[in-house]
């Protein structure tokens, strides 16, 4: 018997290797300030013209220990520029700021700086923080324009986020302590009244036996006038000093 042997040359195809080329994951959501308006706050709200922060104001991710605004990440550069016009947000020195987390990190602490002073720190405690949380920090002795950075420093990460808020310190209306009111007496003044005197009629006694004018003479009294002797007919005061007894027979008789 032949044999045959049948050789089975198989046909290997080629399939075409298809690379799926994906967009490059978006990093995970974290956190910003969004109360008073952050700087990435105000460009996500349009406020202030800005580049791709405003569609993800929560991503300023940097290394920890870092005092920038864009936390490093050059695509943010803008958060950096003074000069781009953010609205000032009007605070009293004790401020409140709010935290948006999209993203809950353990966390280690919040730090809040002006200029090179912190003027807060808030313990994480190595927690899981809610979807928003609230601080709130005495500013101080700092008034009128400026510029806060704050920090959220990550507990299991190298990391940190970072918000800047330009401030107008005690730019609402002012709380004022009223003054005491001073009142100064006023001296009393009194009018004196006049003092009315009824003036007294001046009553003269004649020296004995010789008359004179004001004096006063009752009935039967004698004196002499003008070297006459005049008995007196009605008593009277002389108040007159023409009732003289040598002219006045109704008064006077002479003897």
């Amino acid at each position: 018997m032949k044999n045959r042997t049948l050789s089975i040359v198989g046909a290997v195809a080629f399939a075409p290797l298809l690379i799926a080329v994906l967009p490059q994951a978006t990093a995970n959501a974290h956190g910003y300030v969004s109360s008073p308006l952050s700087r990435q706050a105000q460009c996500a709200k349009n406020l202030v013209p800005c580049g791709a922060i405003k569609y993800e104001p929560q991503s300023v991710e940097g290394p920890k220990g870092l005092r920038s605004c864009n936390g490093g990440e050059s695509r943010f550069a803008e958060l950096n520029d003074d000069n781009k016009g953010w609205k000032p947000q009007s605070v009293s020195r004790a401020a409140a700021f709010t935290w948006t987390n999209t993203a809950r990190h353990a966390t280690s602490n919040w730090e809040y700086y002006i200029g090179s002073t912190r003027v807060g720190l808030v313990d994480g405690r190595g927690q899981q923080p809610p979807a928003t949380v609230t601080h709130n920090v005495d500013l101080g002795n700092f008034t009128g324009r400026q510029k806060l950075l704050a920090i959220w420093n990550i507990a299991d990460t190298g990391n940190a986020f970072y918000a800047c808020i330009d401030l107008d310190i005690n730019g609402g209306t002012p709380t004022t302590t009223p003054r005491p009111t001073t009142t100064t007496p006023q001296p009393t003044t009194t009018t004196p009244q006049p003092t009315t005197t009824t003036p007294q009629p001046t009553t003269t006694t004649p020296a004995p036996g010789q008359w004179q004018a004001g004096g006063t003479y009752k009935a039967g009294d004698v004196v002499t006038y003008d070297g006459a002797r005049y008995r007196c007919l009605q008593s009277h005061t002389a108040s007159d000093p023409t009732w003289t007894p040598a002219s006045t027979p109704a008064l006077w008789q002479r003897l």
